[in-house]
């Protein structure tokens, strides 16, 4: 009875429904060769964190495509439909799921308890969006024991444009951080520096100048950045040695008063640079860990409920709207004031 019971894991995907397509013929022919019949499971891994619960957006999302699949499903089946009895589930609901690992264990696992001998994986399957999963999770779910196949439907192409018509300012930006970035490297000034490293810029440039720093060039408002950043630096190193402060506290009091808890917040930060220096300037004060961005939507794990009232307190994401959107953006209420004033909880 080998390959009639699937285990389809799905996310969307432009290939999506010809993957179902697929892992539904391939269980008509199973059940056609074996006589029994057929199962096919499709799943989808719920990858929001611990403080969501069944009705946040990501799982309404799931629901939906979930149901958008069984209807493909039956349209697949047609007269064949008591042939092969099709199922939906959510998985990983109870728990974070961030690495392959992670997302094969909460696959086989079901597959486990449902009697499941073989995967199916749709060939553009991301459930991250980002960073490529699907090799190492392939890898992954077969060593746990499952037949693991990859559906053969033709992808969509794809030719995003990496390379972009870019400006002289544009140009010349990049040669100038280029250069400087040589010089601070060199550690050194003399005649032979300084021609190598305009040598060097100037290939930089020359070579990625369609590629980095595509966004219009303001000068003005750069060096008024740049004005700011240095502002900026000091105070995230004061917060960082506060921070270790208090863990030091908390590490050595014989009682070890942690609150570990996961919480989420949109942060007041809208370009990606902007998130990410958020982002890293929480990783780096002791007690906060940013596990999850996504857009401006935070995930951060706090390790003591003072390191959570800090992070609400929202003085560090004051201090970065502070270096992007001026003196205006730090007056932006704070996360827990936000909260407050549109009566959601944090």
């Amino acid at each position: 009875m080998s390959g009639a019971r699937l285990l389809v894991p799905v996310s969307e995907s432009p290939t999506l429904r010809n993957t179902v397509a697929y892992a539904v013929g391939e269980a008509l022919d199973a059940a056609d060769a074996t006589g029994d019949r057929a199962a096919v499971h499709f799943v989808y891994p719920v990858s929001e964190r611990l403080t969501i619960g069944e009705d946040s957006r990501e799982t309404e999302r799931a629901r939906e495509l979930l149901e958008k699949v069984t209807v493909w499903a039956e349209e697949d089946l047609g007269d064949d439909a008591g042939t092969v009895a099709v199922e939906t589930d959510l998985v990983g609901t109870g728990e974070y799921l961030f690495s392959p690992g992670d997302y094969a264990e909460v696959l086989t696992s079901y597959a486990d308890g449902h009697d499941l001998d073989r995967a199916v994986f749709d060939p553009e399957f991301n459930p991250l969006g980002t960073t490529p999963l699907l090799p190492p999770l392939e890898g992954e779910v077969r060593r746990a024991g499952l037949d693991v196949e990859e559906a053969p439907v033709q992808r969509q192409r794809r030719s995003p444009l990496l390379v972009k018509r870019g400006t002289v300012a544009q140009f010349f930006a990049l040669f100038g951080v280029s250069f400087l970035f040589y010089l601070l490297l060199a550690g050194s000034v003399v005649t032979f520096e300084l021609v190598t490293g305009a040598i060097s810029a100037g290939i930089v440039a020359v070579a990625l100048w369609g590629v980095s720093l595509t966004a219009p060039v303001e000068p003005v408002r750069t060096v008024q950045r740049l004005a700011r950043l240095l502002l900026y630096v000091p105070y995230l190193l004061w917060e960082i040695a506060l921070a270790n402060l208090s863990i030091a506290y908390v590490v050595l009091h014989p009682s070890l008063p942690i609150d570990p808890k996961m919480v989420e917040f949109d942060a007041a930060v809208w370009s990606p640079l902007s998130v990410t220096t958020l982002a890293n300037s929480i990783t780096l004060t002791p007690g906060t860990l940013t596990v999850d961005v996504s857009r401006r939507h935070f995930t951060v794990h706090t390790l003591t409920r003072d390191a959570r009232e800090d992070l609400f307190g929202g003085s560090l994401e004051r201090a970065v709207r502070f270096v992007f959107y001026g003196r205006a953006g730090a007056r932006i209420p704070s996360p827990r004031e936000r909260s407050t004033e549109e009566g959601e909880e944090s």
